[in-house]
């Protein structure tokens, strides 16, 4: 059974709406990138996935770099946004604190947050210098994870829970996710986040990753006979 969408936090979240002279640049930011994704097939919903739940979301950094771990605010798209055609601010919320040891995230917007929102609070926490996270599906990148040597998560680790932030930071500690910017989820299926200190910086990670594990895909079926379906 997919469980994709599901929020596995407690959510303390402020319903209003988020002012755009403060958020909107940013919303415009996110809102690009994650146009891109869409279109890619990154983020999305249908009926023939993941039990039909949208998937995939973006989010960035608000306030001070030297914030508090756990208190590194962030701009984040709604949960169940997958499916938007076209995102706006009111598909956003604002993430001001998360808590692990007590699985907990306290918000504001128009809409709760991603049920990821967790784990893009765990890679902020990796470092100051990281202002944008993207998390999209990609059934390629995550085939040829291993092939390209990317920073994975154990398989029995969920998405959106206190076990997969702490994973985070062990894949930051103990393999080369600091300098690649790229992870794969193993138990979250078709799951892959890139991050970055702007949103081009991710979104560079992102495509040319996407386009390594394209070109594997390719050398495996033979020359002219690669397929880019799922």
């Amino acid at each position: 059974m997919h469980d994709e969408g599901v929020i596995k936090f407690t959510a303390e979240h402020e319903h209003r709406s988020l002012p755009v002279r403060r958020f909107g640049d940013l919303t415009c930011q996110l809102a690009a990138w994650r146009e891109i994704m869409a279109k890619t097939g990154l983020v999305g919903q249908r009926g023939d996935l993941y039990g039909g739940a949208g998937y995939g979301n973006v989010s960035g950094r608000i306030g001070a770099p030297a914030a508090a771990r756990g208190e590194r605010a962030f701009l984040i798209t709604g949960t169940q946004t997958g499916g938007t055609p076209c995102v706006g601010i009111d598909d956003f919320c604002v993430v001001t604190r998360y808590d692990y040891q007590f699985n907990r995230v306290s918000s504001f917007g128009a809409i709760l947050p991603s049920s990821e929102s967790m784990t893009h609070g765990a890679i902020y926490d990796l470092s100051p210098q990281i202002r944008f996270v993207l998390h999209g599906h990609s059934p390629v990148l995550w085939r040829q994870a291993q092939a390209l040597r990317l920073p994975t998560t154990a398989a029995g680790v969920a998405y959106g829970t206190p076990q997969m932030a702490h994973e985070v930071q062990r894949l930051y500690q103990q393999t080369a996710l600091a300098e690649r910017r790229i992870l794969s989820m193993a138990g979250h299926e078709d799951g892959i986040i890139v991050f970055g200190k702007s949103a081009e910086e991710a979104g560079q990670v992102l495509v040319t990753e996407l386009a390594r594990a394209y070109g594997r895909e390719c050398a495996g079926q033979g020359v002219g006979l690669c397929s880019f379906a799922r």
